[in-house]
């Protein structure tokens, strides 16, 4: 009998040490108690073996039942904490999203101190749902700062995966991550900032059918994708839901950040740019290149003026584009005005 709890022992052993699961060991250790049974029941009375392992099937009876009810009582154990959980969380009230937890006013301490913001505009950040449209240059700052800043819930959609060929300006990834889907190498590194906030992941390309339903949970939306087929559409729904678009754009050495607010008298996307231009004359940064930097310091101004829409603090950029040149070191603001015609927005009451 020694000899089996011996082996019982090692095949225990060596399963630790390989880094078995606790349930894949518990399974070895039921074939070797069947075994032993079956050595018992079926070999004849002095055989070796069957003297080797106890010569008698009765303690191994009585061992396998004492056994059965640790492995009961465990089970039932885990079944009614299982139960006591599931009834605390059941009767618990439903936590008040704009309600700080202890650490967070510390953490925005320097937000509260502005008295443009305070606690009030920190408040609204906390209760704010964002859509941030593209995990990729410009999504990357502002990702990680609305992070920072405590929106309480944000959400990214990208279908794409991380390449290093990203690493060069999409600061929000890692080399560690390469291959990763992009929302959710964006979900580590902003969870990793602000464990109080709630990250909504989307691994999936945006598309008519599914935009209008998505937009539902979400107040504010930022663009930072680099085609026009996705911002006509993003654009489209936005107005579509009287929800505010916070658009950015590269081009090399240059980017551009404006909000676009019909329902607040502003224009909307394509207002300002009627038609897609024609192929070869925005190329895309793939095709064209992009300043590592230009999108962390435009991702950066689109997250600006989402704090600010939120906590209504100071004038955004409604019916304004900043444009910003990296190569000269130049800023300029330009004024935007609805076009009637515009088949969007033009129809509808400003």
């Amino acid at each position: 009998m020694m000899l089996v709890l011996g082996l019982a022992a090692m095949i225990w052993g060596i399963g630790h040490l390989m880094k078995a699961p606790r349930a894949a060991r518990g399974y070895m250790l039921g074939l070797l108690y069947v075994g032993v049974l079956a050595v018992q029941v079926i070999l004849p009375a002095g055989h070796p073996l069957r003297e080797a392992t106890g010569g008698s099937a009765a303690p191994w009876l009585i061992l396998g039942g004492f056994g059965a009810l640790g492995l009961a009582y465990a089970l039932g154990l885990r079944w009614l904490k299982a139960r006591a959980v599931e009834k605390t969380s059941a009767e618990a009230p439903a936590q008040d999203p704009g309600k700080f937890r202890e650490g967070e006013l510390e953490r925005y301490a320097r937000h509260i101190v502005l008295r443009e913001l305070g606690g009030p505009g920190q408040k609204r950040l906390k209760e704010a749902r964002v859509l941030v449209v593209g995990a990729g240059g410009l999504g990357s700052p502002v990702l990680l700062y609305l992070a920072a800043a405590g929106v309480g819930t944000i959400g990214v959609i990208d279908d794409d995966e991380v390449d290093s060929g990203n690493l060069q300006r999409q600061v929000i990834h890692s080399d560690a991550r390469i291959g990763m889907p992009k929302v959710f190498s964006a979900q580590a590194a902003m969870e990793g900032i602000n464990p109080y906030i709630t990250v909504k992941p989307y691994k999936r390309r945006l598309d008519a059918e599914t935009v209008s339903a998505l937009l539902e949970d979400f107040d504010v939306v930022l663009d930072g994708t680099d085609n026009f087929e996705t911002r006509y559409m993003v654009n489209k729904a936005c107005v579509a839901a009287g929800k505010p678009l916070i658009s950015g754009a590269l081009s090399q050495w240059e980017g551009q950040v404006s909000v676009f607010h019909p329902a607040e008298g502003g224009p909307c996307y394509q207002c300002i740019f009627p038609e897609a231009p024609a192929p070869g004359l925005a190329p895309s940064c793939a095709v064209a290149g992009v300043l590592g930097p230009l999108p962390g310091v435009v991702g950066s101004m689109m997250a600006v003026e989402c704090i600010k829409l939120i906590a209504g603090a100071g004038a955004v950029l409604r019916g304004e584009m900043l444009i910003y040149d990296a190569l000269w070191g130049e800023t300029r603001k330009i004024g935007l005005k609805r076009r009637e015609s515009c088949p969007v927005c033009g129809a509808r009451e400003g």
